[in-house]
């Protein structure tokens, strides 16, 4: 194990599917270097989207000039993919001291909890839905991710009910088990017994830049479209509207958004459509970024002023209308988008522009 890279406690198996997950690991592993221990084993659950898999791949490099070990499963690679994966790790979780975790809300991850002996449990940054976790573990509610919460459970939700509330109790801190929640996310309840530790994304400025900052504005997109929140011609108007407003001329897509819709973005606003090979907590810090980054509410509005502490970069982010969301969206969506901005620290508030 590499000296950047030190230890992480009793053996630690931390398991990520998006390359958000991983960086964050890596900043807990960042911040736990000085702990005794033997060492990190980051498993990557595999997804099938092809942007996702090859940020997942650049991080995973990363990883490694760290001095951690890396496993790749082709976790989503068939029918028997799911079945080949858990009997795989089935050894390697009995063992594991400490399971790290990106996304409390995955079944797949749920699953693999059900089957850990693990008596150190850690979440780190899966994005905004940890703000969600951490409210809904404090309440001792089902988990459900945010765009989801309101709808009925369907015939798949039952059938994994069991498996879920299995999950739930083993993310509940116990006289056998103890709870650490890792995050940049603001906690406006605190579950009994958790420990909450800031995640200042300390290894992601030890690692990257300073940046060359550009007199420009750079966007940030978001797949609030792709989830089925927000209305795909309303979004398009605004990013439109505000590009216009602010002089953007780059767009940063997030790996969720559809070839199509990015398309269409960069023919009707003129936008220089980038799809970045990292998270965008890195790509800002390596550089060139503009002066002013745009974002609507999203993960980036509390990380970004993180990761380019120190710069003059001032990070925007524009209210969206309750008028954008689309009829199926969940009825908690708003105040969750409202809370994700009003809660973000040094970032410049827009008000919601005009889309018809």
């Amino acid at each position: 194990m590499s000296p950047r890279a030190g230890n992480t406690g009793p053996h630690t198996l931390a398991f990520v599917e998006s390359p958000v997950q991983l960086l964050n690991v890596l900043e807990w592993a960042h911040a736990r270097r000085h702990a005794v221990g033997t060492g990190l084993t980051l498993v990557v659950l595999s997804p099938i989207d092809p942007m996702t898999r090859g940020q997942l791949r650049r991080m995973a490099e990363l990883a490694r000039e760290d001095g951690h070990a890396v496993r790749w499963e082709e976790a989503r690679g068939g029918p028997a993919a799911p079945f080949q994966t858990i009997g795989g790790l089935a050894g390697l979780l009995r063992r594991a001291d400490r399971i790290v975790l990106g996304d409390p809300f995955s079944r797949y991850v749920q699953l693999l909890l059900t089957i850990t002996k693990a008596r150190d449990i850690v979440v780190v940054d899966d994005g905004t839905a940890t703000m969600e976790f951490v409210a809904q573990l404090a309440r001792g509610e089902r988990l459900v991710r945010w765009h989801r919460k309101g709808g009925r459970p369907g015939p798949r939700d039952l059938v994994f009910a069991p498996v879920s509330s299995a999950a739930r109790k083993r993310l509940t801190p116990s006289e056998r088990r103890k709870v650490e929640i890792f995050s940049s996310m603001p906690m406006e309840e605190t579950p009994a017994g958790v420990t909450v530790t800031a995640n200042t994304f300390t290894w992601t400025r030890d690692r990257f830049g300073p940046p060359r900052i550009t007199k420009g504005a750079d966007m940030v997109g978001t797949s609030l479209v792709e989830t089925g929140v927000v209305d795909g011609d309303r979004y398009l108007e605004a990013v439109r509207s505000l590009s216009k407003a602010h002089g953007a001329t780059r767009y940063f897509a997030h790996r969720r958004e559809s070839a199509e819709k990015l398309h269409r973005l960069a023919v009707e606003t003129g936008l220089e459509v980038v799809r970045p090979d990292l998270p965008l907590e890195l790509i800002a810090r390596r550089g060139p970024i503009g002066r002013t980054i745009l974002s609507f509410p999203s993960t980036v509005v509390h990380t970004l002023p993180l990761a380019l502490s120190g710069t003059e970069v001032r990070v925007a982010v524009c209210d969206i209308d309750p008028a954008w969301l689309t009829e199926n969206a969940s009825p908690r969506a708003q105040g969750f988008l409202s809370g994700v901005t009003g809660t973000a620290r040094d970032v410049h508030r827009l008000s919601a522009v005009t889309a018809v």
